[in-house]
């Protein structure tokens, strides 16, 4: 994605090229509500830039949030975000929060998050915030052990769901692959966890019975895939779009500098029904989308992502997940943060 280009004065006094990106991922590679939020707070809102190191050649370069609109969030522990929400709306910037709210406290596999009970809670309260549309419910990843078979992952589902499918519209899952992640092989290896790869036939009895399952809970929930393959639409189940157009429109078609960044015209409803692939707003207006959004070509094949700026850092998260795709080892990762603990308001995430 070709982000517009800004001169910023940094804070040594140089000047230097930052991008300067209309809408924010924080952040796919770190969890930044859980362990950042008061930093990226401060960068966002008061330094207005931050800097980034690329993974893969080291090299740093700098975001400015001159243009920033919307934040699309994802963790596995947004409770800090509700201490700043209200900053946001200050900004007038908009935003909506991916929520991995996931069940394996038995089998330690996120042994560092806090206990379901509290973050349903959590759950709650953001959707209270933000309203059903503000809070995304993830069950990612779908993780088969020598321990935990599909009937177990459906109980475990059935569960969160029962308390939680008034407080969203959407069930996001996905199937862990393991084969295809050598940092994910090794670090379950490590830990001596026996996984199994699932199969496709797993796949889709999986979302059939989730399916059957959502109807029969009376939950109402869209139910879709993140990055899979597997067509799974018969079974009732939608590929998803995680940093997704119709949604940022839904949440921010007020914003009328975001609109025209996003090719989308806001009307009002006439006599007739409204255009086909129109958004609906609220009774009075609908949104008719202009342009066909950029697809993020840094994510996998199958993703629906529309492009976004991720402004997290591999080796920085401490939940300690067994099966976490961001962090080389857990070490690294609690390295990484122990350094930004010394400089949290720092230009980088990590302080240095």
């Amino acid at each position: 994605m070709a982000w517009k280009k800004e001169r910023i004065k940094i804070e040594d006094g140089r000047e230097v090229d930052a991008i300067a990106p209309e809408i924010i991922s924080a952040s796919r590679s770190t969890d930044i509500p859980a362990f950042y939020a008061d930093w990226f707070f401060h960068r966002l809102l008061e330094k207005g830039y931050s800097a980034w190191t690329n993974p893969f050649n080291g090299a740093k370069s700098h975001v400015s949030y001159k243009n920033t609109r919307f934040i699309a969030f994802w963790s596995k522990n947004p409770k800090p975000l509700l201490d700043h929400l209200d900053e946001l709306d200050e900004k007038k910037i908009r935003c909506y929060v991916q929520f991995s709210l996931n069940d394996y406290e038995q089998d330690n596999l996120e042994p560092n998050v806090p206990p379901l009970s509290e973050r349903i809670e959590t759950f709650k309260a953001l959707s209270r915030r933000l309203g059903k549309s503000g809070v995304i419910w993830r069950f990612d990843p779908l993780i088969l052990t020598d321990k935990i078979g599909i009937q177990d992952l459906l109980n475990r589902v059935e569960n969160i769901g029962d308390q939680i499918h008034d407080y969203t519209e959407k069930l996001v899952f996905s199937f862990a692959d393991i084969t295809s992640y050598k940092k994910v092989k090794a670090n379950l290896e490590r830990s001596a966890i026996r996984y199994h790869d699932w199969q496709e036939e797993e796949m889709r009895d999986f979302a059939k019975a989730l399916s059957e399952l959502n109807k029969k809970k009376g939950w109402k929930l869209e139910l879709a895939t993140c990055g899979e393959r597997i067509n799974l639409e018969v079974e009732g189940v939608r590929h998803n779009h995680c940093v997704d157009k119709t949604l940022i429109v839904r949440r921010a078609w007020k914003d009328d500098k975001l609109m025209r960044f996003l090719g989308v015209e806001v009307q009002q409803k006439g006599f007739f029904d409204m255009p086909k692939g129109a958004i609906k707003l609220d009774e009075n207006r609908h949104a008719i989308v202009k342009k066909t959004p950029k697809e993020d070509p840094g994510q996998r094949a199958f993703c629906g992502c529309m492009a976004s700026k991720d402004i997290g850092q591999y080796n920085t998260c401490t939940h300690g997940c067994e099966y976490c795709y961001a962090n080389d080892n857990k070490a690294i990762a609690r390295r990484n943060y122990e350094e930004h603990l010394l400089n949290p308001m720092a230009e980088t995430i990590t302080g240095k």
